[in-house]
Parts: structure tokens; sequence; C-alpha cells
């Protein structure tokens, strides 16, 4: 495989080590994906004393010197996501948030979630442009441009860019339901309140010449776990016939009190410059599903260019569609067994896997998901987010999404 994309994972000594099989940062082509950060002084690998703010400048601390081990800088991240545990912190996170970014801004998510390893009050994470790539012995694609954008069409915010897109996608902020005439949270329940959250997704689509369909992701989180069905139903309106990979979760609080909040990621098939839009427009999206893992009203994978997009697992049978018997570390195993289903459906395997998230209901729970973790991922390689949250569907322990490299990437049209 040495003449293919290569999975490359790093880590410093000036940032934790994880406090579970996991890599610090695990880059594939041309985005590097950093572990979520806890707010761990790595001299000590205890939590940092003091109040959110000195937990949050911790955990941005900790990114800045994996950012700055691989050779880059704060303004190559695209994506920033913050985990508090208190809605009531967000305030004090982004006062610290302004500090590590004066001028320019990522793409954002915030939420507050019901725990968080060793009982954190806030966990930070990070997509960072890779603009060397990692194709070795090859010509690189040069230093391809961050293109940040924003359209009046959608709600604005100082905090967080629109719409940034490097090579070949497009990351989009998690949209709250705000009426961006307004600027105010629209009138309704869940469903209107997520036709507003993705009818912004679409108007920020639409002002960098892209549609729905060129959405390879989404996410959904919602403050009630009843009200997922109700998001869905809304979501599948708007993809009446190819969907995107697909997680849902259940989360303590959004912004301004919401009721849900939706997040893509999207194909940009004419990459970013210095690429020539003729030499890669028009890459195909492939999506895929296995009858060797549960199937749903989402695709179970889809891949573009050399990404590849898993749809959050539940311990599901994909024989009987029940949810498998026994305690958490069942539940894990199946999920991952689902997950592993999956990549072997699309020629992959799993040290393929750069990037795991999962969703506790208990976060406790985290260290007998790692004695079962550790038998998928033995060399500790994929990137990882790990959460606790208040309810999963089905009354599930655990659910768990992916990102797969895709090596020989996605055609092109003819």
């Amino acid at each position: 495989m040495s003449n293919y994309n290569e999975v490359s994972a790093r880590n410093t000594i000036n940032a934790p080590k994880g406090i579970g099989p996991y890599s610090q940062a695990v880059a594939f082509s041309h985005y590097n994906n950093i572990s979520a950060q806890l707010p761990i002084d790595p001299k000590t690998g205890e939590i940092v004393t003091g109040d959110v703010k000195e937990q949050a400048k911790q955990c941005f601390e900790n990114i800045k010197a994996i950012v700055e081990n691989i050779g880059h800088v704060m303004d190559d991240i695209i994506r920033i996501t913050v985990f508090v545990k208190n809605i009531s912190d967000i305030d004090a996170v982004d006062g610290v948030f302004t500090t590590f970014f004066s001028s320019y801004v990522p793409t954002r998510t915030t939420m507050a979630v019901a725990a968080l390893p060793m009982n954190a009050l806030v966990q930070i994470e990070a997509l960072m442009s890779h603009g060397e790539g990692t194709i070795p012995n090859a010509p690189q694609a040069g230093d391809l441009i961050k293109v940040a954008r924003n359209t009046d069409n959608a709600p604005k915010s100082f905090l967080s860019t629109q719409s940034v897109a490097f090579s070949h996608y497009n990351n989009i902020s998690a949209q709250l339901p705000i009426d961006p005439k307004s600027g105010k949270i629209v009138a309704g329940g869940v469903k209107e309140q997520a036709n507003q959250c993705l009818n912004n997704i679409k108007a920020i689509l639409e002002s960098i010449d892209h549609v729905m369909n060129d959405i390879v992701r989404i996410t959904i989180f919602v403050k009630n776990i009843s009200d997922i069905e109700g998001a869905k139903n809304v979501y599948t309106t708007f993809f009446p016939s190819y969907v995107p990979a697909l997680t849902a979760i259940a989360v303590t609080a959004l912004p301004l009190d919401a009721l849900v909040q939706i997040e893509a990621v999207v194909s940009h098939g004419d990459g970013t410059p210095p690429q020539a839009p003729e030499d890669a427009r028009n890459i195909v999206i492939k999506a895929n599903n296995t009858g060797n893992a549960p199937k749903g009203p989402y695709s179970q994978t889809v891949a573009f260019s050399h990404y590849n997009h898993i749809s959050a697992q539940l311990p599901l049978d994909p024989k009987t569609g029940e949810m498998v018997n026994g305690c958490v570390k069942e539940q894990v195993g199946q999920c991952l067994h689902n997950i592993k289903a999956i990549v072997e459906s699309v020629g992959h395997v799993m040290r393929d896997v750069v990037k795991v998230n999962i969703f506790l209901k208990n976060i406790e729970d985290i260290y007998a998901v790692d004695e079962v973790y550790t038998a998928f991922f033995p060399g500790g390689v994929p990137a990882r987010r790990t959460i606790g949250v208040l309810a999963l569907p089905r009354d599930a322990l655990v659910q768990i999404d992916a990102v797969v490299s895709n090596v020989e990437g996605t055609p092109s049209q003819a």
C-alpha cells in the first residue's frame, strides 16, 4: 500500500496521552483528526484546577500543542466542537475561544452533554486541514487554500464561519433553528425547528453552489430523546432518494434553549485552489449498504474522495433487528462488529478507521468499553471522542460511529 495514502497517527509529550487506546492526531489525505481534548495538564496527567475558563484554556493549549507538533497552526483548524457539562458555561468558554482564534474562526458545534470523562467541565475537539497530504513518494496538491464563507440567508455568528472548505470537503457549522431574518428561534416544536435547521443548511449550500444531495453526513442533536424520530422524519423530506450517513443523539442542552441542532459534512467536488476545478470536478458520492449490518432510513456508509462516513451503530443484531442481550461489553462488541461488517463490505479493514465517536449512557462504562475496543483497534490508532448522553435510541447503553480512510478514493464522472 506504499503507493497509496497512508493513515498517519502521531502523538506528542506536549499534550496529554489519551486516557484510552487512541492517538492524539490521525491524518489521512488532506485532513487531520484531533482526538477530543480534556483539560488535562500533560505534565501531571490530571485535570487542571480552577473553573471552566481554566479548563477550556487547557483544552485549547493541548490542541495547539498537537497542531504545532505536526507542523501546523491553529488557523489550519476547519472545525471546533465544544462539549460542556453545563450550558451556562458556554459564554465563559467562548471568551477563551476568542483568544485562540482572533481573526479567522472555524466552523463550530456546541452543546451540553450529560457527562464527560474524568468529570471534566469541558472537552474540545478539532478537525484540521492537512495541506501536504499523506501520499508517500508522490507529488502533493501543494498549499491548498482554505475557503471560509458566509451568507446573509443563514444565521451568522462572530464565533464561527458558516462554511469552511478544504480540498474535497466542506464543513458546515451546526445550525440552530434560527430565522436568519429575525435572529430568533422559530416558533413550534421539534419538527418546525428541525425544518429551520435544514433550511439554514440548504441556504448555506446554495450560497456556495452546492445542493443537499452533496451532503455525506448529517448529525442531529436533540434535547429530548423522544424528539429523535420527529427530527428524522423532517430530515427525510430533504433527502427523498439518496440519504447521507446519519448520527442522532440526545444531549442535555443546546444554545438558545433550542430543541434541535443539525450539523453537516458536505462533498466538495471541485476541491479548493490551487486545484483546477476541471481536475477533480464531479467526484462521485458512493453510498453503500450491507445485509451484514442493521439497516435504517439512511445510508450505512457514504464515501467521497478519500473518506468513508459510517452511520452511528446501535448494538443491534442485523439478523433479528433486536438489541443484543448482555451488559455494555456485549453492546460495544455488537456496535463494533456492525462497523466492521460495513467497513469490510466496502473493501476496507478496521485499521483504515481514522476517527471513532463513542456515545455512552453511563460515562463510567468507558473502562469496560476500552476492554472490548482494544480487540478491534489493538494499535490504538484512530482518533477518538467519548461523551456521556442522557439517553440513546432504543434505550441502548452505547452508540458508535466512525470515519474511515478511503485509500482508492472515489471516481470522477466521465
